[in-house]
């Protein structure tokens, strides 16, 4: 698995709402009705993410969920951390 050119990781950005490439990572923050509606959210992407074995780093500030997706083991964005976006963003819907 490659890491993603500047323009590659462009490209995919188009197709995820919500989603910019900000310190090398792909990131999105979702603001929820609630605290417990914000943790749901993390806990149905967390069971998701085991499943493929791809985590996204995931930062929590009362209704506001940040996830950050990056390939540590490759240095940058992969093809992985598009998918898992995309993937995310089913899960959590429009926000």
């Amino acid at each position: 698995m490659s890491v993603l050119t500047d323009e590659e990781v462009d490209s995919a950005i188009k197709d995820l709402d919500g989603w910019e490439r900000a310190g090398g990572a792909l990131r999105r923050g979702i603001t929820f009705g609630s605290f417990l509606d914000g943790i749901d959210a993390v806990r149905r992407v967390a069971e998701h993410a085991e499943s493929k074995d791809h985590h996204p780093d995931i930062d929590i500030r009362w209704r506001t969920v940040t996830f950050a997706l990056v390939t540590h083991s490759e240095g940058g964005i992969t093809d992985k951390d598009v998918q898992m976006a995309s993937d995310i963003n089913g899960i959590v819907g429009d926000r």
